[in-house]
């Protein structure tokens, strides 16, 4: 018998499987675990219910907890479901029997009882989530005093960020499409919606006025001003965002990045937007190239902890050994990209992580001069460090809806 929903939570179940088991993101556990729901509803369910039991995981073992007589281990299928049942019935407002009808099927023999037995007696009770999720104990010990402010800032998946083509050349420009979308600007070039409507429908989309692109994602490619003929080089460029800005804002950009599936999406985009730019499939460490170039962008590959709010997996699957060999490679395409910075050029790098062995530590291996970013180039409420650095958190800027942690630092190869 076809049970309506169950789809979806069975592929919700593989997904969270996947992040906890054996440590993929929820990026790549999605074509198999997806495979054959044909429902776009069913789809976007699946990963709603997994993106928030991960986001909740902690609060929601501790529930489960509450009402057993015996711990259940942290990998039993029982668990796993009643994570995903809790999640369904608190943060997704389905009601208990919808849940239990949708989720029981999942399990057989002793397990279903269980399950039954441990959700209806949590019904009963006057439970509610915390204000903001509690974060693990590995991710509490590393990120020290922002962790509240972090935290906060996961209660609710992120809103969306646009950037335009415009690029912020010209003020009414931004006001027109902040208006046009039901929006918000939070600096030139720039538009931030709420969540929900399918970003193919959105005004604009099709003839390319702008790109999907956190506000701090933006950051680093505005750090380098305008490009004004000059030529800049995109390391790890996919999926495109910054290969984008750079080239609205007038350089003659190289694209480089490893990924055929990747590239392909920016050449989408630069289709779609009507921008230009040289794209090259090809690994940084081994692409040969006796070309320097007046700029050089790093977003270099990182553990991606600064993008928690939208990819809760980073929570439960990223540790010290991930962080030491991020940091390593990190450290491997530093050395090359300050080689193709020629006299007179600019270098920035970046990572989307929450870590300072991935910012502030490999800032330090940087021969180049350093190049302080400066108050007035960043959005309102945000400053640069002491150093002339920028990180940012997902607690900043909460009022408007924060934004991804990522540390940002720019240098200058002197003159000859």
């Amino acid at each position: 018998m076809d049970i309506p929903g169950l789809p979806a939570r069975t592929a919700a179940l593989r997904l969270t499987d996947a992040v906890l088991r054996r440590g993929e993101t929820l990026e790549q556990a999605g074509p198999s675990a997806l495979q054959g729901i044909r429902s776009d509803a069913d789809r976007a369910l699946a990963r709603a219910l997994a993106a928030e039991a991960l986001r909740w995981l902690t609060d929601l073992d501790a529930l489960i907890d509450s009402a057993t007589r015996q711990i259940l281990p942290d990998d039993a299928k029982v668990r796993s479901v009643l994570r995903l049942m809790l999640a369904g019935w608190l943060r997704l407002e389905t009601p208990p029997h919808a849940v239990i009808a949708t989720a029981l099927p999942l399990l057989s023999g002793g397990p279903r009882r269980l399950a039954h037995g441990v959700f209806g007696a949590l019904t009963k009770q006057d439970i509610r989530l915390p204000a903001a999720p509690t974060l693990p104990d590995t991710v509490l010990a590393r990120w020290g005093t922002r962790a509240g402010t972090i935290a906060a800032a996961l209660a609710q998946p992120p809103p969306l960020d646009l950037t335009l083509r415009d690029f912020g050349r010209d003020p009414a420009e931004t006001a027109h499409w902040a208006e046009q979308l039901g929006g918000i600007s939070l600096m030139p070039g720039h538009v931030r919606l709420p969540r929900g409507e399918a970003i193919e429908r959105l005004a604009g989309f099709k003839e390319g006025a702008w790109w999907v692109q956190d506000l701090a994602a933006s950051l680093p490619a505005r750090l380098l001003g305008p490009g004004e003929g000059r030529n800049v080089l995109d390391l790890c460029a996919a999926p495109g965002g910054k290969t984008l800005q750079l080239a609205a804002a007038g350089w003659q950009v190289t694209a480089l990045d490893g990924s055929a599936r990747r590239l392909e999406r920016l050449r989408d985009n630069l289709t779609r937007t009507g921008l230009t730019a040289e794209v090259i499939r090809a690994d940084v460490l081994e692409w040969q190239s006796g070309a320097s170039f007046d700029a050089v962008l790093l977003d270099a590959p990182c553990t991606a902890t600064g993008t928690c709010r939208r990819h809760p997996d980073v929570l439960h699957r990223i540790g010290a050994r991930q962080i030491g060999e991020m940091a390593q490679v990190q450290a491997t395409l530093l050395e090359r990209a300050v080689a193709w910075v020629k006299p007179g050029g600019r270098l920035v790098y970046a990572v989307c992580s929450l870590e300072p062995e991935e910012g502030e530590a490999q800032s330090n291996r940087i021969t180049l001069t350093p190049d302080p970013v400066r108050m007035e180039e960043l959005p309102e409420g945000l400053a640069p460090t002491p150093e002339g650095w920028l990180r940012t958190d997902p607690g900043m800027l909460a009022d408007a809806g924060g934004l991804d942690g990522f540390f940002i630092g720019r240098w200058r190869c002197e003159a000859a």
